[in-house]
């Protein structure tokens, strides 16, 4: 099947990291980030669970666009991916819960907590329907989202645990880190602010190193915001956040992503790089028997891979996202972190892939982050207040005097 949208590589010099930065405003970089996850996620779901080679084989090439269903118009009924249309420029979950967690900041106009996500995500998803791409149909959410995300549903409303405890038991993916780019976004340039309230938010959904990952991704976002970053200053944000052997996991990815300058020769090197850490082994559709347990010694595969191809493509918006369509096993998540990080990093998205995607999946793309930007706004101007307050009290006790 030839690809639709735009079929050409990225003409970016391979030579030297761009400066994507310069001249971007707060609101350019949260449209481009939630706009960048959108169109990775759709780029990434039609060959979703399969390798490279099976890539390469079904495409008579490597993907460059928006490419339709693995099975064509058999999609309907094909297993494993009956009943979803995945392709055709349809977001997946990743999307939909991204656009969820934005609409708990725009409801919430502040910091979120797990908490949150039980008052108000947990009741999103159950009880507005929506137009789920995928069903080409309108439907509550719940009725779309992978068992791993209903699991936030059985527990926090059916099961009535503690939402900071509640990911405790939940099997160990990138379901929390999928959606955690807002977080980032409305802590633009704090990582440790931004790691601190997505591991809390994360609390109700995940555990070990998801919970972890969820955290890494969202202080990864907020650095990629900050005034002349680089592929590498978000790394090395993501690097003083992780722990374990997500820490470990990036440090190796990335390492091995800087030996490289374009993702095709980068998709064997990155597997290996990351596989000692990843518990669900060599085939993604069968998973082994260790898979998604908690472990301190472990990491998702998603988060090191998406530094490692933004590290690849030095920033490149096109070439990040692409690396990882291509690197396949669960695609479509990451290349819905490259995209944020590299949309945050200001690389613009090709209009033709976004306009497509925004039309397929019905969807007004830009809108989440119009509405972001705005909380993020609001929450900051409430964060010097808050800081302010605390200046002076602390002032009061006889401590240093307030800031300027």
């Amino acid at each position: 099947m030839t690809p639709k949208g735009d079929t050409r590589e990225g003409e970016q010099s391979r030579g030297a990291v761009r400066d994507t930065s310069r001249g971007t405003s707060l609101e350019e970089r949260i449209t481009g980030a939630l706009v960048g996850a959108a169109v990775g996620d759709a780029l990434g779901g039609p060959v979703e669970g399969h390798s490279p080679d099976q890539i390469l084989e079904r495409h008579g090439g490597r993907v460059r666009g928006v490419v339709g269903p693995w099975y064509g118009e058999d999609w309907r009924t094909a297993r494993p991916i009956a009943p979803y249309h995945k392709g055709d420029g349809h977001v997946t979950d990743d999307t939909l819960m991204t656009h969820a967690l934005v609409r708990v900041y725009a409801r919430v106009r502040d910091h979120l907590d797990a908490y949150a996500i039980a008052d108000h995500l947990v009741p999103d998803l159950m009880t507005n329907p929506r137009w789920i791409p995928e069903l080409e149909a309108e439907a509550l959410p719940l009725h779309r989202i992978f068992l791993a995300e209903k699991w936030l549903v059985a527990r926090l409303h059916y099961g009535h645990v503690d939402p900071r405890e509640a990911g405790t038991g939940n099997i160990v993916n990138c379901g929390a880190a999928m959606y955690m780019a807002p977080v980032g976004l409305v802590n633009a340039a704090n990582p440790a602010a931004a790691y601190a309230e997505a591991l809390d938010i994360a609390g109700a959904h995940q555990s070990s190193y998801g919970r972890e990952a969820a955290g890494v991704l969202a202080a990864g976002v907020a650095a990629a915001c900050a005034p002349g970053a680089t592929p590498d200053s978000v790394v090395a944000a993501c690097l003083s956040s992780a722990k374990d052997g997500t820490r470990a996991a990036i440090e190796k990815v990335c390492d091995a992503a800087r030996r490289h300058t374009d993702f095709e020769s980068a998709l064997g090197p990155l597997r290996e790089a990351v596989a000692p850490y990843d518990t669900v082994g060599p085939d993604y559709r069968d998973p082994s028997l260790g898979a998604r347990r908690p472990s301190r010694l472990h990491a998702i595969e998603e988060l090191p891979v998406a530094l490692g191809m933004l590290t690849v493509a030095r920033g490149d918006f096109r070439q990040a996202v692409l690396g990882a369509v291509n690197y396949g096993r669960d695609c479509d998540s990451i290349a819905a972190m490259a995209g944020a990080l590299a949309g945050a990093l200001g690389s613009p998205v090709p209009e033709d892939w976004a306009k497509t995607v925004a039309e397929a999946s019905r969807l007004d793309l830009w809108e989440p982050g119009r509405t972001l930007a705005g909380v993020a706004r609001e929450i900051f101007e409430r964060d010097v207040r808050r800081r302010r307050a605390h200046e002076r009290a602390f002032a009061g006790m006889g401590g240093p005097g307030c800031s300027d």
